[in-house]
């Protein structure tokens, strides 16, 4: 029986043992309440912003990505397109007006002396305002010898090909000569002396044709429409010195066209 006592009286001494006191009890939950509290503020802290608690914050935006270029409207590509023509256009009026300038002065020095051996040459055939046998081919006094008188006027003939030559360069080049500023517009003495520089070069150009054509028609070696010192010498005076008319005209609107656009 006694073996039965000592067990029963036992077990309310080991409860009585793993019960706490009250106050004991109190302070343990209070503690577990502040350690919960702890944690939980941790758990907030760890926890990403968001609309709502523990909810996943957004994702940062990505950096901003430059756009595309656009394509040039087509006002922009006709604005650059003019800019790039005219800067062209300024460019090869820079190249060429010295050339021109150049070639007009060794158009007016050879047409100087293609101009006064033609004067030599029509003393020779013709004489001055006189008959046949006022001329230096029948006195025997003609310019550069005797052997002016018949065949090719060499001397002069070299020099008209040579002025044709340059002249023609030379008109080339002042058509080719873009002019984007219109600089022939305008009330300046400048704008003034391009313009009559321009009606100037339609008229020695015509009176360029002029010539070649009556050199050709007077030509002593090529009789072109049948006529001959012996029996035309009358006509073909006439058309000699119409022929020297029209050079000295032609060599003077030369000299007035280069003087204006040089001095």
């Amino acid at each position: 029986m006694f073996r039965y006592a000592a067990p029963a009286l036992a077990a309310p001494l080991f409860v009585l043992a793993l019960c706490a006191p009250s106050g004991a009890l109190a302070q343990t939950t209070s503690g577990a309440s502040g350690l919960h509290l702890d944690f939980l503020a941790q758990v907030d802290d760890a926890t990403p912003e968001g609309d709502e608690a523990g909810e996943a914050a957004e994702p940062e935006p990505e950096a901003d990505v430059a756009p595309e270029p656009q394509a040039p409207s087509p006002r922009e590509v006709a604005e650059e397109t003019n800019a790039a023509d005219y800067a062209s256009q300024m460019r090869m009026r820079a190249d060429l007006m010295p050339v021109h300038r150049a070639f007009g002065i060794a158009t007016w020095i050879s047409m100087l002396a293609t101009v006064t051996l033609g004067m030599f040459q029509y003393y020779n055939i013709y004489g001055f305002f006189g008959g046949a046998q006022d001329s230096g081919c029948v006195r025997g006094d003609a310019i550069f010898g005797q052997d002016q008188c018949w065949g090719d006027p060499w001397v002069h003939r070299t020099a008209w090909i040579t002025t044709t030559a340059l002249y023609a360069t030379t008109f080339s080049l002042s058509l080719a000569m873009p002019d984007p500023d219109h600089l022939d517009q305008g009330d300046s003495a400048y704008a003034s002396n391009l313009r009559l520089h321009k009606i100037l070069r339609w008229g020695h150009f015509a009176g360029m044709l002029a010539q070649v054509v009556l050199g050709l028609v007077i030509s002593q070696a090529q009789p072109w429409f049948g006529l001959d010192r012996a029996n035309d010498f009358g006509t073909l005076q006439a058309l000699a010195t119409v022929h020297q008319v029209v050079g000295l005209a032609t060599f003077g609107m030369v000299t007035a066209a280069g003087a204006i656009m040089l001095f």
